[in-house]
This record gives structure tokens, sequence and C-alpha cells, in this order.
């Protein structure tokens, strides 16, 4: 049976960013579908299974979804397909799963939006592989194809 990690979550106008609490994740996979739907799977220190599905509020490009691996948690930077602020993460407008959880470290409401804010390195023991020569507030995040050439896959 897998189990459900924290998920933090807050916006910008063009990303959504998640923020997945599994220390020491082995074989993690993430998957970005146009249509919204993100799907994340990985092992846990002791063996154990994690998993889970996510429809989000919009449509999403899954060529620019990156991933960074850190050793405490792993973050996902998601970007839109249409600029403009989502009411909520998920499509449906039923209470979201316990697991899921406002980042208020993170959070920016709309009037409060810094062009060039930097929301990626929270996590001072991260791993960035596969950086970019162009410096942006994803700077460090890995392309899921990046991520999946790295696995090996």
């Amino acid at each position: 049976m897998s189990r459900h990690p924290e998920v933090l979550w807050a916006q910008r106008s063009d990303k959504v960013y998640l923020t997945i609490s599994l220390p020491d994740a082995k074989d993690i996979t993430v998957k970005c579908e146009p249509q919204g739907l993100f799907s994340f799977s990985a092992m846990g220190v002791q063996g154990e299974s994690f998993d889970f599905s996510l429809e989000l509020f919009g449509k999403i490009v899954p060529e620019g979804c990156k991933t960074n691996v850190g050793l405490r948690n792993i973050i996902c930077s998601i970007m839109k397909e249409e600029k403009g602020w989502w009411k909520r993460l998920l499509k449906t407008e039923e209470k979201p799963a316990p697991y899921i959880k406002v980042d208020w470290n993170k959070w920016c409401d709309e009037d409060e939006e810094e062009p060039n804010s930097d929301l990626v390195s929270d996590d001072d023991d991260a791993m960035y592989v596969g950086q970019d020569d162009e410096s942006s507030d994803d700077e460090g995040l890995l392309y899921l194809p990046d991520l999946e050439k790295a696995r090996g896959n």
C-alpha cells in the first residue's frame, strides 16, 4: 500500500510550485500532462512507496515543468499554459486531501508578485543537476526530460 507525502503549494501568475516533503527519496518519477494532470511517485528511505496524482485547476506546459531533488524534499515548478492566478490548486471544488497544504513561506498575492523572486532553494542541502546558462527563479531545477536522463531512463 502506498502512502502520501506532505505536499505544500504556492503559485505565481505563470507557475505553480509543489514542495513534496520526502527525505532521502529514491526512484523519483514526476509526470506532467497538458490537461493539468500531475503525478508523483518515489520510494522512501525505508523502502515504502509514496505516490499521488493531482488534477490541477488549469492546463500546464509539460516542457516547462522542472524538478529539483533535495535531501529533505522535492520541489516541482509547473508552468501554467495561460498566465493568471488560479482560484485553487485543484480542479475539483471539494476540500483538498489533508496531505495538501498551502506553502505560506512561498505564498505571494497577485499584487505582491515580484518578477525575479527565487523560490527554488529553500533546501540548503539540495543537489542541483542540469543547470542552464539562463537565470530564473527556477535556478537548479531539472526539466522532466533531464530528470529522466539523470535517472538513466
